[in-house]
């Protein structure tokens, strides 16, 4: 009998732990399981809609879809998208709860505590096991108290506890074991066993590591785990799982420059793997290189990333991309960005302002309360291929370039405007390029040819192989017994 459900806490962020919960949760449901993912607390603007119209965040769409169910609210009831340096929007259960600084937000979380485990609840009615999945470093002892996000809801919920060590960034062993040192003996005690992530060559080398650890620690070691260069194809959360460098030997040339408030970046995915295309995410500080495609992304400050790019210069790389020819193409607040203006009458990002856009589109938009969340599907214009995606985004965008959509939903409404010479586009609608119909449209808009390769079942294979991955070298049965 599976345990109802176990946590994976992490030595520190980014050492695995969404990929690693995505890989267990497709080799238990190959098992015939019924597994649910869960997220107490996420932080990113790289946010998924569910079907009901919530946001949560997209590694659990992800955990999701390893899990072969359609994602949910529940699946990660906190959301925090920064705004600023300083401060986030609150998700909650799917919608907008409020806006706090950090150092604010400390203070609520304790109202946040019974819709979380609410949430948590209504998964464990559903699964025969829930796995969960702790958010930054486990050892954080200076926001233990009100924590909703590792040992306060392992606390809570009355969990036991799988830490995960990243050796590929060194100091695994000092991590693991410094882990169990800070940690206040209660919290030590639920901690059941480790996993060693990300190891590269010969793994009997540190065999004695393992050792080490489990006899300083008390825990049982639970995997050494290779890395796994595919994972490289699964969607990244954050702008830190980027790859840097042209990505693709392709002759045509994507470049995307990386604004501070980026959202919703996994857009790209499906282009990073068009053997077609090379792609570049193009980090502040360096110039928007020479290419055939400048695509501006999603942001969740569409003025404050509006002014970063000026600060960048990147406005004057822009407009010497369009001198000579190349195509231009905005999504969601980088589609917003293209057009002559965009207030925000309400102070929604801000005190109240309008700021000049960068004039490529003959639009103006007006950012309003609320919030459009749907997952929505229609086809591209004229050329009728299919799309399906989800629109995110709190604004109203008027002007004579939307008499020149580039798409028409299913239920009528038109979206997106042309420059009148064809080379500008812009849309609201994320995921644009996961159907191959549609992502074809768009490189024969380029000059380009297409691979007829459907994303999702892409991100199928690499889930499958991620679960063979793991039932090789982590001990499932021994996880299941805890």
């Amino acid at each position: 009998m599976s345990p109802r459900a176990l946590m994976f806490q992490g030595t520190g962020s980014n050492v695995g732990k969404s990929v690693l919960v995505a890989g267990l949760a497709r080799a238990l449901t190959r098992r015939g399981l019924r597994v649910r993912p869960f997220k107490p607390q996420n932080m990113s603007n790289n946010a998924a809609v569910t079907p009901d119209g919530g946001e949560i965040g997209r590694a659990q769409a992800l955990q999701a879809l390893a899990c072969g169910v359609a994602p949910c609210v529940h699946m990660n009831p906190v959301l925090l998208k920064p705004q600023s340096e300083h401060g986030s929007q609150i998700i909650l259960q799917g919608k907008i709860w409020g806006q706090r600084k950090a150092r604010e937000y400390q203070a609520v979380k304790p109202l946040l505590m019974p819709a979380v485990l609410e949430s948590f609840h209504h998964l464990q009615a559903q699964a025969d096991i829930v796995l969960v999945e702790g958010a930054g470093s486990a050892s954080e002892v200076n926001l233990r108290a009100n924590d909703i996000a590792n040992m306060g809801f392992a606390e809570a919920a009355d969990l036991p506890v799988i830490l995960i060590g990243d050796i590929d960034r060194g100091g695994v062993i000092a991590s693991l074991v410094g882990t169990r040192t800070v940690l206040p003996p209660s919290d030590a005690a639920r901690i059941k066993g480790f996993i060693v992530n990300r190891m590269r060559g010969d793994a009997s080398l540190f065999a004695s590591g393992m050792s080490f650890i489990a006899e300083h620690t008390g825990w049982t070691p639970c995997g050494l785990v290779p890395f796994f260069p595919a994972m490289r194809e699964l969607p990244p959360e954050d702008t830190g799982d980027l790859p840097t460098g042209w990505q693709g030997a392709g002759t045509w040339r994507v470049a995307v420059p990386l604004m501070p408030m980026i959202a919703n970046f996994d857009d790209m995915d499906a282009l990073r793997a068009e053997p077609a295309l090379s792609l570049v995410f193009v980090p502040p500080g360096e110039a928007l290189p020479v290419c055939d495609l400048v695509i501006l992304p999603g942001s969740k400050a569409t003025i404050a990333d509006l002014n970063f790019f000026r600060g960048q210069g990147w406005d004057i790389d822009l407009a010497a991309h369009h001198r000579r020819g190349g195509r231009i193409l905005g999504i969601c607040g980088g589609y917003q960005m293209l057009g002559r203006s965009v207030s925000d009458p309400h102070g929604l990002e801000g005190a109240p302002q309008t700021r000049e856009g960068l004039g490529y589109l003959d639009i103006e938009t007006s950012l309003m309360p609320g919030k459009t969340v749907r997952q929505t599907g229609g086809h591209l214009l004229p050329s009728g291929a299919a799309v399906s995606g989800y629109e995110i985004h709190a604004g109203i965008t008027q002007g004579p370039a939307l008499s020149r959509p580039v798409l028409c939903f299913a239920d009528g409404r038109l979206d997106g405007a042309c420059s009148e010479d064809g080379r500008v586009r812009g849309t609201y609608l994320h995921g644009l390029f996961d159907q191959a119909a549609a992502r074809a449209t768009f490189l024969s808009w380029l000059g380009a040819g297409s691979s007829p390769f459907d994303n999702r079942a892409r991100i199928e294979t690499v889930l499958d192989a991620l679960a063979d991955h793991l039932e090789e070298h982590v001990a499932i049965d021994r996880l299941l017994s805890i």
